[in-house]
């Protein structure tokens, strides 16, 4: 079966070679407060509201000096995990495509149950912390129960 959406099979391995470490470096980020010098770089931003850190004032669509090492972390956990669940199965026909739909469908309700568990019992920083993970959990309970799904139908 044809499909227009997903990419081609060969690219879910280079999606697992980097799924891994951008998710070993996302926590690594997260838990140790990794901030490296040289990832001190300036950064266009839209909003900055210097008040929450230090005592600058809010700027809009300005340039300053920040971080990087948390975005870099993001985005390449959040591309190699979408090149991982978009990416072909070895034959990938109806039956396939079906469990990948409900897959996709039970993953959305997972993650909004979790997001509506956050916003009823977690409060302040805590929620913020929460949000940061939540970004994440549509795709990775999809490639969780897409992949399980596969194997119990031995078809992976």
């Amino acid at each position: 079966m044809k499909t227009k959406f997903l990419l081609p099979q060969k690219y879910k391995k280079i999606g697992w070679i980097f799924l891994i470490p951008a998710a070993v470096l996302g926590l690594f980020t997260i838990f140790t407060n990794f901030e490296p010098e040289f990832l001190k770089l300036p950064m266009l931003t839209i909003f900055s509201d210097g008040a929450i850190m230090s005592n600058e004032e809010s700027t809009y669509f300005s340039v300053i000096r920040t971080n990087v090492a948390n975005e870099i972390a993001g985005i390449l956990f959040l591309l190699s995990a979408m090149v991982v669940a978009f990416s072909e199965a070895k034959s990938e026909d109806e039956f396939i495509a079906k469990i990948r739909m409900e897959s996709l469908v039970w993953s959305t309700y997972i993650h909004f149950g979790i997001l509506l568990f956050g916003m009823l019992f977690l409060f302040d920083l805590e929620f913020f912390t929460f949000m940061i993970f939540n970004m994440f959990t549509l795709l990775v309970v999809f490639i969780i129960k897409f992949n399980l799904s596969l194997y119990k139908s031995k078809r992976l």
